[in-house]
């Protein structure tokens, strides 16, 4: 067994990345890997104003983050580094510590940061592939990352600086895309093909067996869990269920600016934040999960997580989703951005009993055999082997 340093600049608000690294160290660790996690937390900038503009300065580089990166490589001498977010604060120096200490790297491709500076290719409410073949400082024509001019210009910066100097062609060994749609957005912006490798993230099994228990009944009730923003759909979820009767009744689990529009709806229910066992509970009843996201999604673990509990989805047909799901076989897909066909599809759904029973399972067996930790473990001991080929280590993890 070898020794892995992850790499993982944390954001003030947690989110599904930060959950894919606890989970993978915690699946490395549990194969008899060491694992070091080099954890950097954007709280640490809230409060000072100094703070924010040295983070802003160093970006795009960080030399700062260079001696700290080569001190660890020396200091617990890792067979690989596994980045999952570099930005802001840790900054691409890390690839170069890393070349210097010889040290092959694998870049997690969780978002669309590098070739776009708002990290999600949307704009407006809307998919927007500007920045993937024109220059990035179109962003700061946007106010793409955060409203902010100056800050849109800062991240174009680092996404034009790293593609005009090869970054990504020349100092990362393999990089991991969670789904085809997203490898080809990658592709089409320049990232070597060969070097980028399909891995999805995992779950772990919430039931014991394979199969279903028996004393898990599904409710009546259309589920959906996330963020309450414009770019998840939300307005669209809406719209659809105002066409539909009391009887579709629709339960929201999550927070965010637009929660108050969920507010005195009829067939509605807003339960507000809920935990992970709280989520699994609603999951294990439900009928299917509504996933209407109108920008084209990383890779969105309540989907998986919806598979795991034998649960369909019904959501966009758009980017990463119509990747996972296969339609009319694990969940259905709908026009994005259309009340009335996710109004016909969701009434369809609580109408045909059987139907859904037969989406679920087959939601269930694509779980079992694309999405669990045992199989996630092979794919990744392949990828890490790869990297360390590509660099001519005689190592192998």
């Amino acid at each position: 067994m070898h020794k892995v340093l992850f790499v993982h600049n944390y954001y003030q608000q947690a989110g599904g990345e930060d959950a894919v690294v606890a989970s993978e160290c915690e699946l490395l660790r549990a194969h008899g890997h060491e694992v070091e996690l080099w954890r950097v937390d954007n709280k640490d900038l809230s409060g000072s104003v100094l703070g924010k503009v040295k983070a802003a300065l160093s970006t795009s580089y960080s030399r700062a983050s260079l001696t700290i990166a080569l001190d660890k490589l020396r200091r617990f001498k890792p067979d690989l580094v596994h980045v999952h977010n570099f930005f802001p604060q840790v900054s691409p120096s890390i690839f170069d510590a890393c070349m210097q200490e010889g040290v092959p790297v694998v870049q997690t491709l969780h978002n669309y940061r590098l070739i776009c500076p708002g990290a999600m290719l949307l704009r407006d409410g809307k998919v927007c592939e500007l920045c993937i073949r024109g220059t990035p400082y179109q962003a700061a024509l946007y106010d793409c990352y955060r409203g902010s001019k100056l800050g849109s210009l800062v991240v174009a910066h680092m996404v034009s600086q790293h593609r005009q100097l090869g970054t990504w062609q020349h100092k990362v060994g393999r990089f991991i895309a969670l789904t085809d749609f997203a490898k080809s957005k990658f592709v089409e912006a320049g990232f070597p093909v060969d070097k980028i490798v399909v891995k999805p993230n995992f779950l772990y099994d919430p039931f014991q067996s394979s199969t279903i228990p028996k004393e898990v009944e599904k409710s009546a009730y259309a589920l959906f869990v996330g963020r309450i923003s414009v770019e998840k759909g939300i307005d669209t979820m809406l719209n659809a269920w105002s066409f539909l009767s009391d009887e579709c009744l629709l339960k929201v689990a999550g927070v965010g600016p637009l929660q108050e529009e969920l507010k005195d709806k009829k067939n509605i229910l807003a339960l507000g934040r809920q935990d992970a066992t709280q989520v699994s509970n609603l999951m294990r009843q439900a009928a299917y999960l509504v996933l209407p996201s109108e920008w084209y999604e990383g890779f969105p673990l309540v989907l998986v997580e919806a598979f795991a509990h034998g649960l369909p989805v019904l959501a966009s047909r758009l980017g990463s989703m119509a990747d996972i799901i296969r339609d009319g076989e694990t969940g259905l897909l709908f026009t994005p951005g259309d009340p009335n066909d996710l109004a016909s599809k969701a009434k369809w759904l609580l109408e045909n009993p059987q139907q859904r029973q037969r989406l679920g399972a087959n939601a269930r067996s694509i779980f079992l055999e694309k999405y669990t930790a045992e199989r996630n473990y092979f794919e990744l001991m392949g990828v890490y082997d790869s990297a360390i080929a590509s660099v001519g280590s005689t190592r192998r993890i």
